[in-house]
């Protein structure tokens, strides 16, 4: 169990913490293994990051699975990511309700298989009444495309006249994202090293503080989460203003 004690005492842990998780391929290229290797050890890690998100009173914890833009992949390695997350569906679901943790999913929906929803839409109903960890998990999520989702519906709104474009204001677009009633993100994470958010929360993201570190996600554990947060509350947060 981690010692939350460790962290510093004049900050707060984030209260949504969102993370990149990238590396998988190259740690199993690293190890002369197929990248699926990589993939099957990432789903391990999740497990872990879960559990030590709880502990460290992290209230959202949002993972980036898989992009709108990762169906540019081969077709096999497409399948194998999709079979890990019915696999992770069909083992995790039952211990994170019995852990009292909400999962939910963002992303399009409409590209994935039947199955796959029907697992998905069984998770959220399993689990809408939890209090616990909120675990928002990004499948075919792509930020670009939730923003112009969101746009089509407002402009819809404003065409039918149900509402007016004189007074919109910021709050009126996230009420239409994905995320709705889910805060942004005080800490965004990414491993592997990368330095960019790949198309990720890039609304949501806009006064979160982010962190690259070089570890790749399947050598991430609950001790670099917990530097994470300490990190986090190291930095002071303007939104803007002077400190």
């Amino acid at each position: 169990m981690l010692e939350a004690q460790s962290l510093k005492q004049h900050s707060s842990p984030p209260r949504h913490v969102a993370i990149i998780m990238d590396g998988n391929g190259r740690w199993a290229r690293a190890r002369m293994m197929p990248r699926i290797f990589g993939h099957r050890r990432g789903v391990e890690v999740v497990r872990d990051i879960v559990k030590a998100a709880g502990e460290l009173h992290i209230q959202y914890l949002t993972l980036y699975a898989f992009s709108s833009e990762n169906w540019r992949r081969p077709e096999e390695e497409v399948n194998d990511l999709m079979g890990l997350l019915r696999h992770y569906l069909r083992k995790e679901i039952a211990e994170l309700h019995e852990s009292n943790v909400r999962v939910r999913f963002i992303g399009d929906r409409t590209q994935l298989s039947p199955d796959l929803v029907l697992l998905i839409d069984a998770a959220e109903t399993l689990t809408k009444s939890n209090n616990g960890l909120d675990l928002v998990v990004a499948v075919n999520y792509g930020a670009k495309d939730e923003i112009l989702q969101a746009t089509l519906q407002i402009a819809r709104e404003i065409a039918s006249g149900e509402r007016s474009a004189d007074n919109l204001k910021p709050e009126d677009l996230e009420n239409h994202l994905q995320t709705k009633g889910i805060p942004d993100p005080d800490l965004v994470i990414r491993t592997s090293g990368e330095k960019r958010l790949s198309n990720f929360l890039l609304w949501q993201a806009a006064y979160s503080e982010l962190l690259f570190v070089d570890t790749l996600w399947p050598d991430f554990t609950p001790a670099d989460l917990e530097q994470a947060v300490t990190e986090f509350q190291s930095r002071e947060r303007r939104f803007g203003a002077v400190g």
